[in-house]
């Protein structure tokens, strides 16, 4: 194993000596980590497989289809059509808490919760 860094390290002062890395985009930019503390351990490499092809984990997908739910239900005008969004816009939260198994805080962000709440008008029949 010694002879292999050896090995990589004069390659790589070669490749530095030769100026092949003065291109690279990002030089002179701090790395960018990420925080994957909440991912379990066995899940991390496969999620950071997925998010590097382009696709979300399944929590990340339904909380951006709240966040839409919600985008939508603000500029909805039929109540009708409110009162389905808010039901599946429930539904989709239900379906975030048991993915996450802590609930979601929409009240963290109190302007939107507020928003939502005086929207949404159900009459009676």
């Amino acid at each position: 194993m010694y002879a292999f860094h050896l090995i990589a390290e004069k390659r790589i002062k070669e490749a530095m000596q030769k100026g092949q890395f003065d291109n690279l985009p990002g030089k002179g930019k701090p790395l960018v980590f990420e925080d994957d503390s909440m991912i379990p351990e066995d899940l991390r490499m496969a999620y950071k497989i997925l998010k590097n092809a382009g696709f979300l984990p399944p929590e990340l997908q339904t909380e951006k289809e709240i966040k839409q739910a919600v985008d939508l239900l603000e500029n909805l005008d039929d109540e009708q059509m409110r009162y389905r969004q808010v039901t599946k816009l429930n539904v989709m939260i239900t379906k975030m808490n048991m993915m996450r198994k802590r609930p979601v805080n929409l009240e963290a962000d109190q302007i939107y919760y507020r928003k939502i709440v005086e929207r949404v008008k159900v009459r009676k029949k």
